[in-house]
């Protein structure tokens, strides 16, 4: 966009251009027809804080321009201004080359001066969409959108994008725009009719940019059986943990008290038991000892006094068969007693008292 307009001190000329574009900045004159030899041309920037700074100059036969290394490579004339065409050309274009350029042009005691207001415009940056909110029905959800960058002022346009034939464009009936914030729709008691794709426009002078976010509206009932059911499987899987826990516990303990039990020494186990034997061939041999003392007494006394003494003396102690059980030990068994016979008994000698 250019627009001209005339003062008392020249020309003035309003440019706007977008930024990374190519700009050309007018400046026209006729002195340098006469005499090129006393030609000098000037081009200054004020920015916008006050600052001024030399952009390019001719004089002497010779151009300066790479003044800035800001503007260096980017900036030079645009056409012969010696015969009369001094415009400025600069490319590509930054924020910083806004401001009002002066053109000041010299030659033999004579000035022609030209002015032009320079606005680089910046296109929006890429809007960042947001949405704050439960997607529930019956409930409310803001869309925030932004750009961090660009000219001002940025305008903001919420539409919704129809993916479906018979989809409408516009946003839903009880929708509300934040007039404060234009970036910001509020979606009010969403409905199942309210999902789907939601576009934000970012816009200015210099250009346009979009973002997009989607809409899922849920009933409440199936969000509980959602919920109940990750919860119902974080149960499990705890009680599940906590048999193995208990499993591992019980098999530790078992292997503890297998490795323990050889090493133990009871106090109060009792020691071993002396086991009571019934004699067999001993006990026998008493009983058949005495039934035949009996008889050789029986006989002795039949026949003589003298001879029943010695049967009498002759006849087994009666320390040997007064028990019926004798004790005996780990080692082994008691002796048995040795067998009297009634013939040794009458001819034994009897023997003093």
């Amino acid at each position: 966009m250019v627009s001209y307009y005339v003062g008392t001190l020249g020309t003035h000329t309003e440019i706007k251009r977008v930024a990374e574009e190519k700009v050309t900045l007018p400046c026209h004159h006729q002195l340098g027809l006469p005499e090129k030899d006393t030609l000098d041309i000037e081009w200054l920037l004020t920015d916008n804080e006050g600052n001024q700074k030399v952009v390019i100059t001719y004089s002497s036969r010779h151009v300066y321009s790479n003044l800035t290394e800001e503007q260096k490579g980017r900036v030079a004339f645009a056409s012969n201004f010696l015969a009369g065409d001094a415009s400025l050309q600069i490319e590509p274009l930054k924020p910083s080359d806004e401001g009002r350029y002066s053109c000041k042009v010299k030659n033999s005691g004579r000035y022609v001066w030209s002015h032009v207001i320079l606005k680089v415009l910046v296109r929006p940056s890429k809007p960042k969409c947001e949405l704050e909110g439960e997607l529930t029905e019956g409930s409310d959800v803001t869309l925030q959108c932004e750009s961090a960058s660009g000219t001002k002022p940025i305008m903001y346009y919420w539409q919704r994008i129809r993916e479906k034939e018979g989809e409408d464009e516009h946003l839903p009936p009880k929708s509300r725009i934040d007039y404060n914030n234009p970036g910001r729709v509020l979606l009010h008691n969403l409905t199942m009719a309210s999902s789907g794709l939601y576009q934000c426009t970012a816009g200015n002078e210099a250009g346009k940019e979009s973002c997009v976010v989607r809409v899922t509206v849920q009933y409440v009932q199936s969000i509980g059986m959602v919920a109940g059911a990750v919860t119902g499987m974080v149960a499990g899987a705890l009680l599940i943990f906590l048999l193995v826990w208990l499993l591992i516990r019980r098999k530790d303990k078992e292997r503890y008290e297998e490795e323990e039990r050889p090493n133990e020494i009871r106090e109060d186990a009792e020691a071993p038991k002396a086991r009571l034997v019934k004699p067999s061939s001993s006990s026998s041999g008493s009983r058949s000892s005495r039934s035949g003392s009996s008889s050789t007494r029986s006989t002795a006394n039949s026949a003589s006094r003298s001879q029943r003494t010695l049967s009498t003396e002759a006849a087994p102690q009666p320390g040997l068969a007064t028990h019926a059980y004798s004790l005996v030990g780990p080692e082994g068994r008691a002796s048995e007693p040795k067998k009297v016979h009634h013939a040794t008994l009458t001819k034994a000698e009897p023997h003093p008292a």
